[in-house]
């Protein structure tokens, strides 16, 4: 497992841009399948995007494409979700998640991310 630090979440109105970060410790960043989830208030965890080791490879959930991007800089261990065109149905905690100990391709399944952040709160007022 690693550590991963999400920050860049706040409070912004409809139609603006949040970048969120996630720093993540580990000699072998390079190596592994980084993605965001969010949480909203009273509902499951949802997956948003996933990002392939190699950064050739994305995957969104539909309700974020076309607004949300999803990239990661291996020589700073960041992943980064740029969220534009942000909408009150954005508001939730977003956490960002690793798989390090296997290969499982671009998944949207929480259970196969091994390692999770503490989350950022990202809230768009309307």
């Amino acid at each position: 497992q690693v550590q991963l630090v999400e920050s860049g979440g706040g409070l912004v109105q409809a139609g603006d841009s949040l970048r969120l970060s996630c720093a993540a410790s580990g000699r072998t960043f390079s190596t592994y399948t980084m993605a965001w989830f969010r949480q909203a208030p009273g509902k499951e965890r949802e997956f948003v995007a996933v990002i392939s080791w190699s950064t050739s490879s994305t995957y969104y959930t539909d309700s974020v494409k076309g607004r949300f991007t999803i990239s990661r800089d291996n020589a700073k261990n960041t992943v980064y979700l740029q969220m534009d065109s942000l909408k009150p149905e954005d508001t939730a905690v977003y956490y960002c998640a690793a798989i390090t100990l296997k290969a499982y391709g671009l998944t949207a399944y929480g259970d196969h991310y091994d390692s999770w952040g503490q989350g950022t709160q990202v809230t768009v007022s309307s």
